[in-house]
């Protein structure tokens, strides 16, 4: 697995925890809306080794709490569930964020109890992922990682960014409806970034707070807790 970079101290990425945030290298999705677009392909070198990494966390089990592992994607590592394992060994929580597009690295990791939280995007409704050139089955693949987390007995949450274009009204009660059951749904305010994979999102006005509120209260027929971030 390539580590692409790491954040030695958040206080945001694993709610409730003072974390370390380890980024890795490659993603099989094409959002044209991400932040990270560097961290796409897999050609580039790493970062961070896993030597330098575990140097770090062993030097610093004291100060921060857990760890988040995110991306990228990291189920596209065949090699994530040893690594996962090497950090529960520290003896810091773990949190994974995740795209949703491997459910059978999901199971796994949540079988062997590598997973003390989990936060999986869903991006927009489950059909209109074509959007981001994503193998055809792609919509049943998601539905799977939301039922699998949904039934797991870890801590979670699901979130979407709020894209105008991407995301609409109907989409939010699309996923309100697949999320049915869910302890936790974040709505995330889309803010437009230099570094995004298509400029063309630069143009896009955010939603207003109300029309957050509106898509929280549609979401809230369906998910026990919702809540915005970023406004």
């Amino acid at each position: 697995m390539k580590i692409a970079g790491l954040q030695k101290v958040s206080m945001v990425d694993y709610p409730g925890y003072i974390c370390a945030t380890v980024f890795t290298q490659g993603c099989n999705f094409r959002c044209g809306f991400c932040h990270n677009r560097d961290l796409m392909t897999t050609d580039k070198n790493s970062g961070f080794s896993q030597e330098e990494f575990f140097e770090y966390l062993n030097s610093r089990k004291t100060m921060i709490e857990g760890v988040c592992i995110t991306g990228g994607e990291p189920t596209f590592w065949p090699d994530l569930p040893d690594f996962a394992r090497k950090i529960k060994k520290t003896g810091l929580k773990l949190k994974l964020d995740t795209n949703g597009s491997n459910p059978q690295m999901i199971h796994d990791l949540l079988q062997e109890d590598l997973l003390d939280y989990i936060a999986m995007d869903v991006k927009t409704s489950l059909a209109r992922y074509h959007l981001f050139k994503v193998p055809e089955n792609t919509q049943e693949v998601l539905a799977q990682s939301i039922q699998k987390i949904i039934s797991s007995k870890i801590p979670y949450e699901f979130r979407t960014t709020c894209v105008p274009e991407i995301v609409t009204e109907e989409d939010i009660c699309s996923i309100a409806e697949t999320i049915k059951g869910a302890k936790k749904y974040c709505l995330q305010q889309f803010r437009p970034h230099e570094n995004m994979l298509d400029k063309k999102f630069l143009k896009l006005k955010p939603y207003n707070k109300n029309e957050l509120n509106k898509f929280k209260s549609i979401s809230e027929s369906f998910v026990e807790n919702v809540i915005i971030r970023g406004i």
